[in-house]
C-alpha cells in the first residue's frame, strides 16, 4: 500500500482571520481526529498534492512538531470559485479501533461475456469497508473471469476476509452488456437461417 509523509506544524489560533492568514501563505489548515486527542495543524498546499489528487488509497504519515501520526484521508474541502484546497481532515489509525475506509476496486481477469462479444461496464470504482487498520490494503481485487454476457457481479459477490462491506449487497459492481453489433448479428441470424429452409421447402413444389 502506498504512503506519503506530510510535514506540518501545530495551529495555535483558530477562527476565520487565522484561517485566511494561513491560506494567504499557501498553507492549508487540517485536523487529525480519532486518536487520544484532536490535532489542529497546517501544512503547505503542495504537501497534500499526492494524496488528494489520486484515485489510490494511501496512508499518510503526518509529522507535527516531532510527533508522527499514522492516518488516512477522510475529507477534503475546496474553494468553490478557485477550486483550491481549503481544508483537510485525517483520521488517526489506532491498532485496536476499527475504521471505515473507501478502498478502490481492481478488476482482474478477462470476462467470458466479453470474449463472446459483449462489453464490460464497470458501475462502481470503490467499496466502503469497516476493519482494523492492520487489514487495510491499497485495493480490492474483483475477479471477472466468470462474468457472462448479460451477467452482473454484485457487492454481495465480493468476499473479503477481516472486512465488513458497508455498501448495499445487491448493488451491481460490473456487468457485461450486449454491443450494438452483437444485437444486430443475433437479430439477422434467424432470418439468414430461415432463408435456406424456405428455399428447400419451395423446391419440391416447383417440380410438380
Amino acid at each position: 500500500m502506498k504512503s506519503i509523509t506530510i510535514e506540518g506544524q501545530l495551529r495555535t489560533e483558530s477562527g476565520k482571520k487565522a484561517t485566511r492568514l494561513l491560506r494567504s501563505q499557501q498553507l492549508v489548515p487540517g485536523v487529525i481526529y480519532g486518536g487520544a486527542k484532536e490535532i489542529n495543524f497546517s501544512a503547505p498546499a503542495t504537501a497534500f498534492k499526492d494524496i488528494v489528487y489520486t484515485p489510490d488509497f494511501m496512508l499518510a504519515d503526518v509529522k507535527i512538531d516531532g510527533n508522527s501520526y499514522r492516518c488516512i484521508l477522510k475529507d477534503i474541502q475546496f474553494n468553490k470559485v478557485s477550486d483550491l484546497l481549503t481544508h483537510v481532515d485525517f483520521l488517526e489509525l489506532v491498532d485496536d479501533k476499527k475504521v471505515i475506509a473507501t478502498l478502490p476496486l481492481k478488476f482482474v481477469g478477462a470476462a467470458a461475456g466479453v470474449k463472446a462479444g459483449g462489453k464490460l461496464v464497470t458501475k462502481m470504482k470503490s467499496l466502503k469497508v469497516k476493519t482494523f487498520p492492520k487489514y487495510l490494503k491499497g485495493f480490492i481485487e474483483v475477479d471477472i473471469n466468470n462474468l457472462e454476457l448479460n451477467g452482473n457481479i454484485r457487492v454481495e459477490d465480493v468476499k473479503l476476509e477481516n472486512m465488513e462491506v458497508l455498501n448495499s449487497p445487491r448493488i451491481p459492481i460490473a456487468s457485461v452488456t450486449m454491443t450494438r453489433q452483437l444485437k444486430q448479428d443475433e437479430a439477422t441470424a434467424p432470418k439468414a437461417a430461415a432463408a435456406p429452409a424456405a428455399a428447400a421447402a419451395a423446391a419440391p413444389a416447383a417440380k410438380k
